[in-house]
């Protein structure tokens, strides 16, 4: 007896990023194109305002702590979205808390109060991959 499996439907997309002042527009506006075209007639994996606010604050680190370009990849499995953020800087990330006046410091607790799950990956070239997963509410 032959059973047949559920196909889930992947959908992916990776840009390469110059380091440069508008990249985050940039991140943020390939986010917005690729899930308009995702989601065009279907249920959204997840809030997109918060994918928007992810890319923003990990792509903005990039630009901001390292003199890296970086990789924005997107992928849409079944209720997830998946966006990951790579860069040539072997240095990790650091939680620090910020201060209350300070003007910044706060992206990467933002990313891990939206994300259902985050990870810092180590790439094979010495860089590293932050992982941030969403969830369908």
């Amino acid at each position: 007896m032959r059973t047949r499996r559920a196909r889930v439907r992947t959908t992916r997309a990776e840009y390469l990023l110059p380091h440069a002042r508008e990249t985050v527009f940039w991140a943020r506006w390939l986010t917005a194109a690729f899930l308009t075209r995702v989601i065009a007639g279907a249920t959204a994996p997840a809030d997109p305002a918060d994918a928007y606010l992810i890319v923003t604050e990990l792509v903005a680190n990039v630009t901001r702590h390292t003199r890296s370009s970086c990789r924005l990849r997107l992928c849409v499995a079944a209720d997830t979205l998946t966006v990951e953020v790579s860069d040539d800087c072997p240095d990790r990330p650091r939680f620090r808390p910020p201060a209350p006046g300070d003007e910044s410091g706060r992206g990467l607790l933002i990313v891990c109060a939206l994300a259902h799950t985050i990870d810092v990956l180590d790439t094979p070239t010495g860089g590293k991959t932050i992982r941030a997963t969403l969830s369908a509410a």
